[in-house]
């Protein structure tokens, strides 16, 4: 684990500064945490730049708060399923309008982060446990839940934390490697929510989201 600490070392900064931008997320308008949880819902099987492009793009439009789905499919370039994740975009605009206003914040327990979790995952179409994990993180409340995507299972099973990466995951399944990975972040001393930027960083290169 040598080589994984090392890197840490010298990724730490910017880590940490990016973890600091989600808190600031998290601290924003109901808006700017809408927007996050839309980012979330796109990425699936996408790539997370393309995927931002679209968020950016919509918001700058005005058509995330109120295009029909034919006008927001029309702005997903690069995003893959875009007829599904337009219509989820829509679902989640219209779950989470209260009078006419986004009220995003009223469904968010910091003081609960699993329940809050759970409840996302239920009520949110689209939103599985990593895209529920996803979202959560970016907004600063990813202190003790993983965001197990393809990048980080593959960096779990390289260094022996799982020995394979499963076919397909259930609740079940997730739950068990999330501890998992919980486990090997306290005996590294990495915290959860950077381990997953550090993986992410060595499969692509960069520090994202």
């Amino acid at each position: 684990m040598k080589a994984l600490k090392s890197e840490y070392r010298k990724k730490k900064k910017r880590i940490e500064a990016r973890l600091k931008e989600f808190r600031r997320i998290g601290a924003g308008t109901n808006e700017d945490i809408f927007e996050e949880l839309c980012f979330c819902l796109l990425t699936p099987q996408s790539r997370a730049i393309y995927c931002d492009k679209a968020i950016k793009t919509l918001k700058q439009k005005g058509l995330l708060l109120k295009g029909a789905p034919r006008v927001v499919k029309s702005r997903l370039k690069g995003v893959r399923f875009p007829n599904n994740k337009a219509a989820y975009l829509v679902a989640a605009r219209k779950l989470f309008k209260n009078k006419g206003a986004l009220d995003v914040k009223g469904r968010i327990d910091a003081g609960d982060i699993f329940k809050t979790r759970e409840w996302f995952v239920k009520n949110v179409k689209g939103l599985g446990y990593k895209e529920a994990s996803h979202f959560l993180r970016n907004i600063g409340l990813g202190g003790d839940i993983a965001i197990l995507d393809v990048h980080v299972l593959r960096s779990l099973k390289e260094r022996g934390v799982i020995n394979k990466i499963p076919a397909s995951i259930s609740k079940k399944i997730y739950l068990k490697i999330e501890e998992k990975m919980r486990v090997f972040s306290r005996k590294i001393n990495i915290p959860l929510e950077a381990l997953d930027l550090l993986f992410w960083s060595g499969e692509t290169g960069f520090i994202f989201k």
